[in-house]
């Protein structure tokens, strides 16, 4: 597994994690940069990760923009909150991170909602973002 195959997965975590516990978003990855801080053998895929959270945290607005009018019928509130972690995510990496080609970014959100959530997860993601990815 590729170091940001890894850093997407402690992202989501902690994307997740603030979003079940009602936490600030800020308040849970300064939460994890102490705990990252006593694993320096992952220190490579913290990085990523914390790249990954600081770019929602700055673009929330427009990301949650995006996947409320691309998301058909589908609320945010409404959404599986895995799915709404991932979407964001791959939101984030999609229109901000000009470093990652966008199918790995639809391909990599599409293989942690098969392996996270729920059974139609993996369709609904690559469609939310196809649709994304298609109007930016």
């Amino acid at each position: 597994m590729s170091a940001r195959t890894k850093a997407r997965k402690r992202a989501l975590d902690i994307l997740f994690q603030s979003d079940i516990r009602g936490d600030d978003l800020g308040t849970t990855l300064a939460a994890e940069a102490k705990r990252a801080a006593a694993e320096p053998s992952r220190e490579t895929s913290w990085l990523y990760a914390r790249e990954i959270v600081d770019g929602v945290i700055d673009n929330r607005d427009e990301i949650d923009e995006q996947i409320t009018t691309f998301a058909k019928d589908w609320s945010l509130a409404r959404m599986p909150a895995v799915d709404r972690a991932l979407l964001r995510m791959a939101v984030w990496e999609i229109l901000y991170n000009d470093e990652v080609p966008t199918g790995v970014a639809i391909d990599e959100a599409v293989e942690l909602a098969k392996e996270f959530s729920t059974d139609d997860s993996g369709a609904f993601v690559n469609g939310v973002l196809g649709r994304i990815a298609r109007s930016s």
